[in-house]
């Protein structure tokens, strides 16, 4: 069976800062292209971090299940992953 190639997509993150318990603030990440995919960090570049893993894994859980995996975005910031290829 011949090996498939990763396309790199590109998401659009947006980055807020959650301050809502005093406790443990911190930047909370979602992805509009990917409902359902939210992350955190306690500094931008830790959640940026996460939102990477994040989005890797939520691409791959869409390829297992066979369901599309959106293209991306056009406007940023930007996390690019590499995105299985869907078999059909």
């Amino acid at each position: 069976m011949a090996a498939t190639v990763p396309q790199l997509r590109t998401y659009r993150v947006m980055l807020e800062w959650d301050d809502e318990d005093p406790d443990n603030p911190g930047w909370v990440v979602t992805v509009p292209a990917l409902p359902g995919c939210v992350t955190q960090g306690d500094t931008v570049d830790e959640a940026l971090r996460n939102a990477e893993e994040a989005i890797a894994g939520h691409v791959a859980a869409l390829a297992d299940i066979g369901a599309p995996i959106p293209d991306g975005d056009a406007a940023g910031p930007f996390v690019t992953v590499a995105a299985p290829t869907v078999r059909r």
